[in-house]
């Protein structure tokens, strides 16, 4: 089994959360036209999982969202040839059954940005997204998740942004009425061109914050986006988890 993990925020030590003894690690720099994306391969007793930081950059500062190839992270997942790809992403939560520290499994995603995304600038190829997760790979998540919280949401629609800001409220209000759950800045781009490679695909939403103005109780609560990061690190053992059960029962 080969799995392409795809994460963000909170996530850049989910290597350490999934060494044990008999597992190797190696960093891996694939080429592309876009740039140079840095990896690390993971091997172990269940297959190959192939990690990339979507906000990878040289030295302490991190890409910001708004600023991501993410060309060039989907071809570094593809060249591997993986099974499945999963996408991990830090999301703020509109919805009373998705509170700050647990994880849902999503289902759809609201992407109304204005910028395309494509492998293909010369000629029109026009990728189907009706399902645009897979259906299998999304139950094992839910089974998987659930082994460590009392409820999983699983039928999510994410919403896309572009950032680096957080949005409004009255920005949220109107995804809300557009029918999304929870958003996110980067899953958007990632569906778009997974879509293009016909590679099977799964995300996770890690509930990291309440969505400005949805706060219970103090709506006009602040986000801090370092509270957002050490609240998405607390989900790494869930999210190695969801992993190996993708790894054992694809």
């Amino acid at each position: 089994m080969r799995v392409a993990v795809i994460c963000g925020t909170g996530m850049s030590e989910l290597s350490q959360e999934m060494t044990s003894s008999s597992t190797k690690i190696t960093k891996i720099r694939v080429d592309s036209k876009w740039g140079q994306v840095p990896t690390i391969l993971v091997e172990s007793d269940l297959g190959e999982i192939l990690l990339i930081d979507r906000h990878h950059r040289e030295g302490d500062a991190r890409t910001p969202p708004h600023e991501i190839e993410h060309r060039a992270n989907i071809h570094a997942a593809k060249s591997f040839s993986p099974d499945l790809i999963l996408s991990v992403n830090s999301v703020g939560t509109m919805i009373e059954n998705l509170p700050p520290g647990m994880i849902g499994v999503a289902s759809d995603v609201l992407d109304l940005a204005t910028r395309p995304w494509t492998f293909y600038d010369e000629d029109a190829i026009h990728a189907d997204r009706t399902s645009i997760f897979n259906a299998k790979a999304s139950e094992i998540c839910v089974s998987a998740l659930s082994k460590s919280q009392d409820n999983t949401p699983s039928n999510l629609v994410v919403a896309q942004c572009v950032g680096p800001q957080f949005e409004s409220p009255s920005e949220i209000n109107a995804l809300v009425r557009l029918g999304a759950d929870v958003v996110g800045m980067t899953l958007g781009p990632e569906s778009r061109l997974i879509a293009e490679t016909e590679i099977p695909h799964v995300a996770i939403s890690c509930s990291s914050n309440w969505a400005a103005g949805r706060t219970p109780g103090d709506p006009s609560a602040e986000i801090d986006h370092h509270a957002v990061d050490a609240m998405a690190a607390s989900l790494r053992a869930r999210v190695r988890d969801c992993i190996e059960e993708l790894m054992a029962n694809y």
